[in-house]
């Protein structure tokens, strides 16, 4: 029976890089493994009873119970010594056969152990027959992976601890300082806590938002949409801070664009986080290209600000969660949500920033049947 394997169609954090998704299904052939040590066993199980046979006859002659008459049947004792020869030939070379398979069994039997008992580094050496050394690769795989997953957790966990750290000190720290009559009830302080709290309702959002994209079960609602219009009402939601900044902030889409199959709330957060990266780097007097066009037939939108840019060092892990530079204000949260965000459309996304030109991040998303 031929087994169907089906993968969520966004690709999970932790899986590499450099690793296409969903994972190409590698199929062990067991049928010509068990197919072989079943013939092993029935040779043996023949030759066995030959040697019986031979054995017998042996014993019997020897006791005066039965008596070659003819001469052909004088052949009998070196035909037996021969094939007891060849049984023990043939046992031998069996043995040292049904060690090659047993011994990675037993590898892979203490490995799982191992790996049930929560030990992810654990890998197995790829030998004996073809069908185990395929299969031995695919545990080491999966250790690889769960091993990955595990350490993902702790880093989020150390992430999400840091991140809550600073605005419940500070919440802590009005609170305490008010009840001791060290600072007045008053309205900055009140504002004060209320601005900590809202950044910790954000950050609890945009948890969950990036929780159910990175494990497949965020519910897109998608809805025919005309991107150029989502695109154009969200940056005029940037122009007063633009204007505050003295930003020249700008928007180009090109003429008779379709429309699109998508999820507008999801999208128009996509560009928010977007544009509001480019503001936040992007110095007072500069620039912020928002442009929306076909590229090889599918709808493409870039944001292209005139900030310092990213380093090369640093541009692989921008779409990284809870990664940001030492000058950052944010949480390190919005590139790896619109990430996800776009991913969970069935698109891509990349960021391109030359040494002192700024940055560039556009996305591209499938055109789609209407």
């Amino acid at each position: 029976m031929r087994h169907h394997y089906r993968f969520s169609e966004t690709r999970p954090s932790w899986w590499p890089e450099n690793a296409p998704w969903p994972p190409p299904v590698r199929q062990i052939r067991h049928k010509n493994l068990m197919r072989r040590v079943g013939c092993f066993f029935l040779l043996m199980n023949l030759l066995g009873i030959a040697s019986l046979v031979v054995v017998i006859a042996l014993i019997a002659r020897w006791q005066g119970l039965i008596h070659f008459q003819t001469p052909e049947a004088q052949w009998a004792i070196p035909v037996g010594v021969g094939l007891a020869i060849l049984i023990t030939l043939v046992y031998g070379v069996g043995g040292a056969g049904l060690r090659r398979v047993v011994m990675p069994l037993d590898d892979l039997l203490k490995a799982a152990d191992r790996v049930g008992q929560g030990d992810y580094s654990v890998r197995i050496p790829e030998r004996g027959p073809r069908e185990l050394r395929s299969l031995a690769r695919a545990f080491n795989d999966m250790a690889s992976r769960l091993d990955q997953m595990d350490a993902s957790r702790r880093d989020l966990l150390a992430d999400v601890t840091h991140e809550l750290r600073t605005p419940l000190t500070v919440v802590q720290g009005n609170l305490e300082g008010m009840i001791d009559g060290v600072y007045p009830a008053d309205e900055p302080h009140l504002k004060n806590i209320l601005e900590e709290t809202q950044i910790l309702s954000r950050l609890v959002d945009d948890l969950r938002t990036l929780a159910l994209a990175e494990s497949g079960a965020l519910q897109l609602k998608k809805e025919p949409t005309d991107l150029a219009l989502l695109v154009r009402e969200t940056v005029q939601a940037f122009q007063t801070q633009a204007d505050t900044k003295g930003i020249l902030l700008s928007v180009e889409t090109a003429p008779d664009l379709p429309w699109l199959e998508l999820d507008p709330g999801r999208i128009h957060q996509v560009l928010a986080n977007l544009l509001a990266n480019s503001m936040r780097y992007t110095p007072d007097g500069g620039q912020v290209a928002v442009r929306y066009r076909l590229a090889e037939g599918d709808p493409m939108v870039e944001v292209q600000d005139s900030g310092p840019g990213i380093p090369a060092d640093e541009l692989p892990h921008v779409f990284e969660r809870f990664y940001k530079s030492t000058d950052s204000g944010g949480m390190g949260l919005g590139l790896a949500i619109a990430r996800r965000l776009v991913e969970a459309h069935a698109g891509t996304i990349t960021a391109e920033s030359p040494a002192g030109q700024g940055t560039t991040i556009r996305f591209n998303l499938p055109t789609g049947d209407i």
